[in-house]
C-alpha cells in the first residue's frame, strides 16, 4: 500500500490551484495582498485611501507619498491570524525624491511556517520512523515598488503607481511568481480628501510550477488531480474614498472616510453585487488631540450570513484602536476581529513608523 502522509489534505487545500487551467481567473487570488498594513488603516477598517500620507501609502495609494512629512520613513508591522497559526509582516521604506514626487518600497509575508511533512514517516515495509518527519512552510511574499507626482496644473492633486512581484512558495511542492500593476490618485480640497486605487490595472498573473512526481500514487489513490504547471489571473479592483476633516474647538479634530470596493470577478457575498460588479463599503473614524494622541474605529466586511435557527442577518467587522505620535515617532494599535459579529477571533495589531531627517 502506497504511503500517505499526515498533511496531504492541508497540502491539497494549499494547492486548491490543481483545478487552474491556463490562464485561470480565480475571484480570491493574491488575497493576502488585501489585508492591508498599518495598525492605523486597520483600526478604521482599511479606510484610508483618501487620508493615508505616510510610508503605508505605498501600499494604500502611492499618491500619498507626496505628502510625506519626512525625507524618509520607515514602517514596520507584525500581526499573528488564527490562533498564532498564520505570521503576517509588513516592512516599508518611503522617501522624498524632490519637492513634485516620492517613492516607496513595500515588503510583505503572510505565511504558516513549520508545518510538518510526514511523507516519509512510514517506508516501504511499513515502519514508522519519526526522525524522517521534516516540517516547510507557505508562505505568500509581495515586494511593491512604488512612485508618486503631484500635478502642478491642479493644486491638491497627485497621482501614483505601483509595480508588484509576488513569489508564492509552499516548500518545495509548488511555486509561483506574479507580476502586476496599479494606479491611484489622491486629490486635497480644504478640508476635503478623495481617493482612488485602481490594484491590478494589468490584471496580476502569476505563474505556478509544481513538483510533486514523488505523490503521484497517493494523488491517484485518494482521488485528487495532479495539479499542473498554469497561470492564474486576479482582475483589477476599483477603491473610491472620501473624507472630511472636521475641528472640534482648538485642539480635537475629527476624521471620517467611506470607501467602496469595487471588483469585477462576479458575485461576492457583499452590500451590492451583480455580475458585473460587487461592491463593499467599509467605514473609518478618527479622533485626534493635537495630531498626537488617536482613537480609531471602523466597520467592514458587511454581509448577509444565515444563522443558527436558519435566519439571514446582517453581520459586519468590527475594528477599534489607538496611537501615539511623538515627533519622528508613531506607535499604533488595533483590535480587529477576522471572522465578523458572528465570531470571536480576535487580532492584534501593532504597527511602527520612524521618520528621518523632518522636512
Amino acid at each position: 500500500m502506497q504511503k500517505y502522509f499526515l498533511y496531504l489534505l492541508a497540502l491539497c487545500a494549499v494547492l486548491s490551484q490543481n483545478e487552474i487551467q491556463a490562464q485561470t481567473v480565480r475571484k480570491y487570488s493574491n488575497e493576502f495582498l488585501n489585508i492591508g498594513v498599518g495598525a492605523a488603516a486597520l483600526g478604521m477598517s482599511n479606510s484610508n485611501v483618501a487620508l493615508v500620507n505616510d510610508v503605508t501609502a505605498g501600499y494604500w495609494n502611492p499618491a500619498g507619498l507626496t505628502r510625506l512629512e519626512n525625507k524618509l520613513e520607515v514602517g514596520l508591522m507584525h500581526a499573528s491570524y488564527f490562533a498564532s497559526i498564520a505570521q503576517y509582516e509588513y516592512g516599508g521604506i518611503g522617501f522624498k525624491i524632490n519637492d513634485e514626487s516620492a517613492g516607496a518600497i513595500t515588503f510583505l509575508r503572510f505565511g504558516v511556517d513549520n508545518i510538518p511533512n510526514t511523507s516519509e514517516l512510514i517506508d516501504a515495509n511499513g515502519n514508522i520512523n519519526y526522525d524522517k518527519i521534516t516540517s516547510f512552510s507557505a508562505a505568500d511574499n509581495a515586494f511593491i515598488f512604488s512612485y508618486g507626482r503631484k500635478i502642478g496644473a491642479v493644486e491638491g492633486l497627485s497621482i501614483g503607481g505601483n509595480a508588484k512581484v509576488i513569489y508564492r512558495k509552499v516548500g518545495d511542492f509548488a511555486h509561483a511568481w506574479g507580476f502586476g500593476i496599479d494606479a491611484s490618485a489622491q486629490y486635497k480640497k480644504d478640508n476635503w480628501y478623495f481617493g482612488a486605487m485602481a490594484r491590478d490595472i494589468s490584471t496580476t498573473f502569476s505563474a505556478w510550477s509544481f513538483n510533486l512526481d514523488q505523490f503521484k500514487d497517493v494523488f491517484a489513490a485518494t482521488g485528487n488531480a495532479m495539479p499542473t504547471n498554469s497561470i492564474e489571473v486576479a482582475l483589477p479592483r476599483l477603491i473610491l474614498a472620501a473624507g472630511h476633516q472636521f475641528t472640534i474647538k482648538k485642539d480635537f479634530g475629527i476624521y471620517p472616510e467611506i470607501n467602496l470596493d469595487f471588483t469585477f470577478d462576479g458575485k461576492r457575498n457583499t452590500v451590492v453585487s451583480s455580475n458585473f460588479t460587487s461592491i463593499d463599503p467599509h467605514l473609518g473614524l478618527q479622533l485626534h488631540y493635537k495630531n498626537m494622541l488617536f482613537l480609531r474605529g471602523g466597520i467592514g466586511n458587511i454581509q448577509k450570513e444565515t444563522n443558527s435557527d436558519g435566519a439571514r442577518v446582517t453581520t459586519m467587522q468590527p475594528n477599534i484602536g489607538v496611537g501615539i505620535k511623538v515627533k519622528k515617532i508613531a506607535i499604533d494599535y488595533a483590535l480587529t476581529n477576522v471572522g465578523g459579529a458572528s465570531s470571536a477571533i480576535y487580532t492584534n495589531v501593532f504597527s511602527l513608523r520612524i521618520g528621518i531627517n523632518k522636512n
